[in-house]
């Protein structure tokens, strides 16, 4: 299956996004604002569904400052753009290999146990990781105009 946008994302079972993840290299840092889906139930016809609402209620995406490399979330269903992360490369939690971690220890109150990990998986998309401390909780996509 060719991915190239976010709904092609919320067709893939968790198994099948982190063989994707670890397929890629992290890409460019990016910067502006990119559209967040978020991809909670991998494999299930229930996924596209909680992306919406999620969407609409929760979570529009994040903008990406590449100068002073920190990002905003865009939150909430008026797009407050708020919850900073610095951005920065390491190693993956999840393989080990590189990527861009969007690290909100330093930043944030209410996200200070959230570490975000992507990588660019074609051109304008990001597949991401969420982890809880070093639980690993759901993944998203990143959308940026291309």
């Amino acid at each position: 299956m060719s991915v190239t946008t976010s709904d092609d994302l919320l067709k893939l079972s968790q198994a099948e996004l982190d063989a994707l993840f670890s397929a890629h290299d992290p890409g460019p840092i990016p910067n502006g604002e990119a559209k967040g889906t978020a991809i909670v139930a991998p494999g299930t016809t229930f996924n596209a569904e909680i992306a919406q609402a999620i969407n609409l209620f929760a979570w529009q995406g994040k903008v990406f400052d590449s100068a002073t490399m920190t990002l905003r979330n865009h939150i909430l269903p008026f797009g407050l753009k708020a919850v900073i992360a610095r951005i920065k490369q390491e190693p993956s939690w999840l393989d080990g290999k590189p990527c861009i971690v969007l690290d909100y220890s330093e930043t944030s109150m209410v996200a200070q146990w959230i570490r975000d990990e992507i990588r660019l998986i074609a051109p304008g998309l990001y597949l991401g990781k969420v982890y809880w401390s070093k639980t690993r909780l759901i993944d998203f996509a990143l959308q940026f105009p291309v």
